[in-house]
């Protein structure tokens, strides 16, 4: 049997394990077992513990659970309210400000947490009810939420760009500066269509033909700035926490994994200052939960890593590479079908899996046309976030559902939409203009 017929049968039977609803870990693993077993020697089967050991000692993966114990620190606290609550404080002046503010929220607990669904479920808890409650359309208010959570992977510190970084074999630290600019320029546009459909939706509610409580639109609300001011203790710990990781991280004063261990201790004792968590019952919940995301994660790694390793022994991935490679297509079609293939695996697969099976089969060709790893990991964010959007699997989706039953999942969907077609447009945007990307990058690190 030739390559191309082993790489085809192995893709079909990860993917039949993977839609059977086995765990990701478990599928990969077995997957990559059974293909050991078929098509290598005996002798490599007892180096299997060895071959994930050697891929899992490395001391930049640490980062990923010190940052999901911050993230965790934070999210299982009211410190996300308090985020919310000033934000909204700050910025009531604006058009369709309630929905300008919960965008800030997710960009800020994105910032902390660096967890798309935790930014989601914890920003959407308190806004998805009072967006409701004042006008806001089910499909806007779920559909915001659903689209700011997803900055959870882009804004750092950021998982799936710890993970790629690993995969790719590129600095963490450049990857994290190069998240900022588009980070934030991402959570701008969806504000700037939060303000549009606002607007749009209050027009409706004065011709008295938009949605039964569009009534509520028309209400004008105000805060002194005695009452914006009463909201700063309790946000501006938090920003700071945030300007000591980023100042420790791009001014060379540690190691990303070195500043995430900064990051746990400085929400822990923030959380415990601020909010009185400091018995064990608090503290036994967020390091439970901490836990469990962890190793859930460095399971899935572990057996991406088994997944690659036979991948490349029986050389699926480069021969993969040296095919898309040979159809001497422009760059910039390799990079159409590469987003198109990354968007679709990205309705079914979560962003960890999609990089781990994904990145070492594409980024050789990526490579080759001429462009920047770093510049591409963000694109493949990007993509990624898209994938928590889109159904049947989008992950956000299926969080917004939990926190509101009520909204049914097709308007959940046709709330999306926009911010679907806004990611696509963005990535169109950061094609032409990779500086958008690249400069802080290049201004840190040349």
């Amino acid at each position: 049997m030739g390559v191309l017929e082993i790489g085809l049968l192995y893709t079909a039977f990860t993917l039949v394990l993977l839609f059977s609803g086995m765990p990701i870990a478990f599928a990969l693993g077995s997957s990559a077992l059974t293909f050991m077993f078929l098509f290598m020697p005996s002798s490599n089967l007892g180096m299997i513990a060895e071959t994930i050991f050697g891929e899992l000692d490395n001391f930049t993966l640490l980062t990923i659970p010190l940052f999901i114990l911050m993230g965790a620190a934070i999210g299982k606290t009211r410190a996300s309210v308090d985020l919310y609550e000033s934000a909204y404080r700050w910025l009531y002046k604006v058009p369709g400000s309630l929905g300008v503010a919960n965008v800030a929220g997710c960009t800020i607990f994105s910032a902390l947490c660096g967890s798309s669904p935790a930014t989601c479920a914890a920003i959407g808890g308190i806004g998805i009810p009072e967006m409701r409650k004042r006008g806001y359309s089910s499909g806007l208010a779920s559909g915001l939420i659903a689209a700011g959570g997803t900055l959870g992977i882009l804004i750092p510190p950021s998982i799936t760009l710890i993970i790629y970084g690993v995969i790719a074999e590129q600095s963490i630290g450049k990857l994290f500066v190069a998240g900022i600019i588009p980070g934030l320029l991402l959570a701008l546009l969806f504000a700037c269509w939060v303000v549009v459909q606002f607007l749009h939706e209050r027009k409706q509610a004065q011709a008295g033909s938009g949605h039964a409580s569009s009534g509520e639109l028309l209400k004008e609300e105000s805060f002194s700035w005695a009452e914006r001011f009463e909201s700063l203790p309790r946000l501006l710990p938090f920003l700071l926490l945030i300007g000591m990781i980023m100042f420790a991280m791009y001014g060379g004063m540690g190691t990303p994994s070195e500043v995430a261990g900064l990051g746990a201790f400085g929400a822990m004792i923030l959380v415990a200052l601020l909010y009185g968590c400091y018995r064990w019952n608090d503290i036994k919940a967020i390091l439970l939960g901490s836990a469990r995301e962890s190793c859930m994660i460095m399971m899935i790694m572990a057996m991406a890593f088994l997944f690659t390793y036979v991948m490349s022994y029986l050389r699926i991935s480069q021969s993969a590479a040296e095919w898309l490679i040979s159809l001497e297509m422009s760059k910039w079609a390799l990079l159409f079908w590469v987003n198109i293939l990354l968007l679709g695996l990205g309705f079914f697969l979560p962003p960890v899996a999609i990089i781990l099976m994904v990145t070492p089969v594409i980024l050789p060709a990526i490579l080759a046309a001429g462009f920047d790893p770093i510049w591409f990991g963000i694109i493949l964010t990007i993509n990624m976030e898209l994938g928590l959007i889109t159904p049947p699997v989008g992950l956000n989706l299926f969080v917004i559902n939990g926190i509101a039953p009520d909204i049914s999942f097709g308007e959940i969907a046709r709330g999306i939409l926009p911010f679907i077609a806004i990611m696509c447009l963005y990535i169109i945007l950061l094609a032409v203009f990779p500086e958008i990307v690249t400069a802080l990058p290049n201004m840190f690190y040349d």
